[in-house]
């Protein structure tokens, strides 16, 4: 038995079986808190999704219904709602945002004294508390005594919209919020994807008469067609997850008209407590970002610049 413990003993002071053990140790409370946090939950999502439950009632309260929740996606009109807003707000915010974010980039870089400062003024209101953000945003659009409403008034619109009470009008306010509140971000990656594009390119270009919109079209978003992808990639997966301004202003309303996937999903599981509904709204949800994704990467090679 000693000789058997000597022989164990020996086998772990081995340098790369130790090497392996310390790596084991190392991940191991990663690996835990993903199997407990992550995994499981992921699992018992999809479970939930087959069954109609209320948890104010307790695990007694889990009644299996099949594909019931799922077949109620296609006539729910909130759903549909809720995806066709979704749909606009990235169809309408990620273009936005890529072209205004490499348009500033490209002046900031290239025509404004004291750029790194002005980057920072750009960035802050992305680091910004949201609901800090969202406060100054409803008083800044408030349909009578709110500024925006006042100069419109003062140059002679009788009725400006009413914004974030109007039905009409309240998904593009939300649009736009989320436009002014991100563009810090994507400029400052456009800046650090400009600073690898080679000068000896624009010289080039100067040399052979290019003029700034040409060395703009010709050069700049090529070069940057790598950045464009992580971008794009990144903000549609976001931007079907926005929660926290349709949360704070608008709670979805007035009607359904803001409301997206995830305030839907919250709202179907924390204020309806239909847990189960829920969860078959959240695998919906997953499903259309894994599809986009997987899009996405399909036509990956036509941002590369190989």
């Amino acid at each position: 038995m000693k000789r058997a413990a000597r022989q164990q003993a020996a086998i772990f002071q081995k340098p790369a079986v130790k090497e392996q053990v310390t790596g084991f140790l190392f991940i191991l409370p990663g690996f835990v808190g993903f199997i407990a946090f992550i995994l499981i939950p992921v699992a018992m999502s999809l479970g939930l999704s087959f069954t109609e439950w209320n948890f104010l009632k307790g695990w007694d309260g889990i009644h299996f219904n099949g594909l019931k929740n799922y077949m109620k996606l296609f006539s729910d009109s909130w759903f549909t709602r809720s995806l066709v807003n979704n749909l606009l707000y990235t169809g309408v915010t990620i273009p936005v945002l890529l072209i205004l974010g490499l348009i500033t980039a490209e002046i900031i870089n290239h025509h404004c004294y004291m750029g790194n400062l002005i980057r920072v003024l750009i960035f802050i209101p992305y680091i910004a508390s949201i609901v800090a953000v969202c406060t100054v945003w409803q008083v800044m659009l408030q349909p009578s005594y709110g500024p925006v409403n006042q100069f419109l008034m003062s140059i002679g619109i009788e009725n400006p919209p009413r914004w974030l009470v109007d039905q009409k009008w309240a998904i593009w306010a939300i649009i736009f919020i989320n436009v002014w509140t991100q563009l810090g971000y994507y400029v400052a990656v456009y800046m650090s994807g400009l600073r690898n594009v080679s000068k000896d390119l624009y010289e080039a270009a100067q040399i052979d008469g290019a003029g700034g919109v040409q060395q703009f079209w010709y050069i700049t978003i090529p070069m940057v067609k790598p950045t464009t992808f992580f971008l794009a990639t990144m903000g549609i997966i976001s931007s079907f997850k926005v929660f926290d301004v349709v949360s704070v202003l608008t709670q979805g309303g007035p009607g359904n008209s803001t409301s997206v996937m995830a305030y839907y999903i919250y709202k179907t599981a924390f204020q309806e407590f239909k847990m189960g509904y829920a969860c078959a709204l959240a695998w919906a949800l997953f499903i259309i970002i894994f599809l986009v994704t997987v899009f996405q990467w399909k036509f990956q090679s036509s941002f590369s610049n190989e």
